[in-house]
């Protein structure tokens, strides 16, 4: 990498003017003339530094609407920033949205020959890399036909031939390893791979954090327009994940109860007994259950709860269950729950945790999806539990 970089941003900002369906007051439309409406606009992106070294793959991540699609329209050029600047060195090719530039009554052929014009490449060159692009794209035999006809896993084929057969220097691609199937994905990697050979510069952004971390140099993590961390992959993934844990649709955090006795707080410890949130698939996870009994309660039940991100039961149980008798409890105390292997797939899971009485009848203090931990697991598997398996023929 040469230390001149390939890109260079500095106080980058865009705001967007909101627009509304309905009547608006004089003195309303008058301020929008006049730029001076602010309760009318929104900063899609908002004070971005950093630097991108010549031949580094810089991954983007971050949530919906965090500001990652803007920012590489403003790189691309399509977006002008409203305040700050971009400094970019040599060639730019993107592909930012399915089928962006092309012109539904155009056929495949006529769309790679207008997409080369707006990237500067002569028609000459074009010509000469048309074969590549078609085979990279696979849509041999329906090149000549208008792309209005195309499917959507077409469209982003011809799209990303288009955009890396130009053979440019920076690269900028949103999110195209989330459309097409497996083996168009592995074409992908492929030519990202060969890019990164030949010294090219990638900006690249994915909801797919094992991958995005896999082929990237460093990554950029985006929250609401602003730039939360940029640096080590295994490290933003990590802040990232963190930040979003116990954020999934359909978990409801709930505290409710009697309050006779109160869980005052939990610790979630490994094996070596360090405390933390973060555990490795068929790990040892300990509970340390803090409580607090304002009277004495009379040999009660503790239990547990797990649940996915999107707010599904994946097991409970309590001690009752187990066959274990808390004794009686007055004051201030600590109870522990050992797991012994987490066999839980890769994801965000929640905790919730209740004590109640014996019968059943009295719900002392349950805290539901309150306590957010994260598991890794190297191999990608379907749903929240992970068997041990083998084949044999």
């Amino acid at each position: 990498m040469t230390s001149e970089p390939a890109i260079r941003v500095e106080g980058l900002g865009k705001r967007f003017r909101l627009r509304h369906s309905g009547g608006r007051s004089l003195k309303a439309a008058a301020l929008d003339l006049l730029g001076r409406n602010r309760s009318n606009t929104f900063w899609a992106l908002r004070d971005a530094n950093f630097a991108v070294s010549s031949g580094e793959t810089l991954g983007i991540i971050g949530s919906n609407g965090a500001g990652k699609s803007t920012l590489l329209s403003l790189l691309a050029g399509t977006k002008t920033p409203t305040e700050g600047h971009v400094q970019t060195r040599g060639t730019v090719s993107s592909l930012l949205e399915l089928g962006a530039g092309f012109h539904p009554d155009l056929t495949g052929r006529e769309n790679v020959f207008l997409a080369g014009a707006v990237m500067g490449v002569p028609q000459r060159v074009m010509q000469e890399r048309f074969d590549a692009v078609v085979d990279f794209a696979g849509i041999s035999s329906f090149i000549d036909q208008p792309v209005r006809h195309y499917s959507s896993g077409m469209y982003v084929r011809l799209g990303f031939a288009v955009a890396v057969e130009v053979d440019p220097d920076i690269l900028l691609i949103d999110e195209v390893l989330a459309v097409g199937d497996a083996v168009f994905q592995k074409k992908c990697l492929g030519k990202m791979a060969e890019f990164r050979e030949k010294g090219k510069t990638m900006l690249i952004i994915s909801h797919d954090l094992a991958t995005i971390q896999s082929i990237s140099d460093r990554i950029l993590l985006l929250d609401e327009g602003r730039t939360r961390g940029i640096g080590d992959p295994g490290s933003v993934v990590e802040q990232y994940e963190s930040a979003t844990r116990g954020k999934g649709a359909g978990t409801v955090e709930r505290e409710w109860g009697t309050g006779e006795v109160k869980i005052t707080d939990v610790r979630f410890l490994d094996t070596a007994g360090q405390e933390t949130d973060k555990f490795g698939s068929g790990d040892r996870l300990t509970a340390r259950i803090a409580y607090r009994a304002e009277q004495r309660i009379p040999a009660p039940v503790f239990g547990f709860a797990i649940a996915s991100e999107d707010g599904s039961r994946v097991h409970g149980s309590n001690t009752q269950i187990e066959g274990f008798r808390v004794p009686d409890l007055e004051g201030e105390g600590e109870i522990s729950l050992r797991v012994d292997s987490l066999n839980l797939g890769r994801g965000n899971y929640l905790f919730s945790f209740s004590i109640h009485s014996a019968d059943h009848s009295t719900n002392y203090h349950r805290l539901d999806n309150r306590f957010p931990i994260a598991v890794r697991h190297d191999k990608r598997t379907e749903g929240c539990v992970v068997l041990n398996s083998s084949w044999a023929v």
